[in-house]
C-alpha cells in the first residue's frame, strides 16, 4: 500500500516472527546461544521467559533455522491448550510415528523412545519446543517432565525448550512443580528495547525492506514510537506500519511525531512510560557512543553508527544530537 510511497520493496514492520527480520540486542543474542546450546548439547530442559511481543517466537524460530543443516529435528508446538490426548497425538504426527502412537500412550513411549536413541546413535539431535508455555495445562507440564526423562548415561535424549511470558517463571515457582524447575539447565530472559536499540530496531528493518531510515522517520518520531511502545518490538511494529499508511494517505514524508502520536491514541498507547526518557543537552550520556553496544543480526561494528545517522544525521542539522 505504502511501499512506493516509501521506497520500499516489502512492508518492514508485518507482525509475523520472521527470521530475516531478526534483530539481536545482547540478551537477544545471548538467548539465542541458549536455544541452539541446550538442543545441540542435550542440555534437558531450556526455558526461555520474556514479555509478550519481546521476539521469543522470532528468536526460536531463529535458533531452528540456524540448526537444519545439523541434523536437528524440532517438533514446535505453538498452542499448548490441549488435552493429553491430543498432546500424544500432536507429537506422534510432529515426530513421524504410527498412527496407533497417535492414540496408544504406550505405543507412543515405545516409538518414540526407539526413534531418539536411533537419531542419537545417527549424530542427529530430536527436541520439543512449547511456545506459550505459561498456558500449558499441569498436567501437560508433568508429562513433560517425564520425557525429559529420556536419557542414557551421557546425555538427554529429547531436548524440552518452554518459551513464555512471565507469567511462566510463577508457575514453575509452584510447590508442585518444583521437580520440573529442578529439570531447568539453561534459562534467558528477554526485556524491552531501550532507545538506541528502538532506533536500530527500526533502522535495520527499513534497510532490509530496501528503504532509507533517514528519510522516512524523523527524530522526534522514533524517540515518541520508542516512548509509546515502551520498547516493545511487537508495539514498535505496530506503530511504525500505522504510521506509515497515514503518512501515506495524508502525503507527509517523512513520518513526524505529531503522525506518532495520532496513531498511538488510536491505539490507546497515550502514556508514556513513568520513566520516559527526556532530551536534555548533548552531553547527555543517551547520546554518547556505547562501546558495549550489541549490534544487530548481521551487522558489523560500524553498522550501528550508520544505522543511527540514517535517521538522525539529516536532522542533526536541527538537533545535533547522535546516538551512536
Amino acid at each position: 500500500m505504502y511501499e512506493r510511497y516509501f521506497g520500499l520493496s516489502e512492508r518492514p514492520f508485518d507482525l509475523t516472527a520472521n527470521p530475516r527480520f531478526l534483530f539481536l540486542t545482547a540478551r537477544h543474542r545471548e538467548a539465542l546461544s541458549n536455544l541452539q546450546y541446550g538442543i545441540s548439547a542435550h542440555k534437558g530442559l531450556t526455558v526461555l521467559i520474556g514479555e509478550a511481543g519481546t521476539g521469543k517466537t522470532t528468536l526460536v524460530r531463529a535458533a531452528i533455522e540456524l540448526q537444519r543443516s545439523q541434523q536437528v529435528h524440532s517438533v514446535f508446538l505453538y498452542n499448548p491448550t490441549l488435552t493429553r490426548p491430543e498432546f500424544y497425538e500432536f507429537l506422534a504426527a510432529g515426530f513421524g510415528l504410527s498412527a496407533r502412537a497417535a492414540s496408544s500412550k504406550a505405543t507412543f513411549l515405545l516409538e518414540l523412545s526407539r526413534m531418539v536413541v536411533d537419531r542419537h546413535r545417527a549424530g542427529a539431535v530430536s527436541a520439543l519446543i512449547v511456545d506459550e508455555a505459561q498456558s500449558l495445562p499441569h498436567e501437560l507440564l508433568e508429562e513433560l517432565r517425564l520425557l525429559s526423562n529420556l536419557e542414557n548415561n551421557n546425555v538427554k535424549l529429547l531436548p524440552l525448550v518452554l518459551i513464555g511470558q512471565p507469567e511462566l517463571s510463577d508457575r514453575l515457582n509452584e510447590a508442585s512443580l518444583r521437580q520440573l524447575k529442578q529439570r531447568v539447565g539453561l534459562r534467558c530472559t528477554l526485556t524491552p528495547l531501550d532507545l538506541r536499540e528502538t532506533a536500530a530496531y527500526i533502522t535495520k528493518r527499513l534497510r532490509i525492506a530496501g528503504g532509507n531510515s533517514a528519510d522516512i522517520f524523523t527524530r522526534d518520531a522514533v524517540e515518541l514510537v520508542y516512548q509509546r511502545s515502551r520498547g516493545i518490538p511487537r508495539t514498535i511494529n505496530v506503530i511504525c506500519d500505522n504510521a506509515l499508511v497515514t503518512a501515506f494517505a495524508v502525503d507527509v514524508r517523512p513520518v513526524d511525531a505529531g503522525i506518532v502520536g495520532e496513531v498511538a491514541h488510536d491505539f490507546d498507547l497515550d502514556r508514556p512510560p513513568a520513566a520516559a526518557p527526556v532530551v536534555t543537552t548533548p552531553s547527555d550520556p543517551l547520546f554518547e557512543p556505547d562501546p558495549a553496544e550489541t549490534t544487530p543480526a548481521a551487522v558489523t561494528a560500524e553498522e550501528p553508527a550508520q544505522a543511527g545517522r540514517e535517521i538522525f544525521g539529516e536532522f542533526g542539522k536541527r538537533r545535533r544530537l547522535s546516538f551512536f
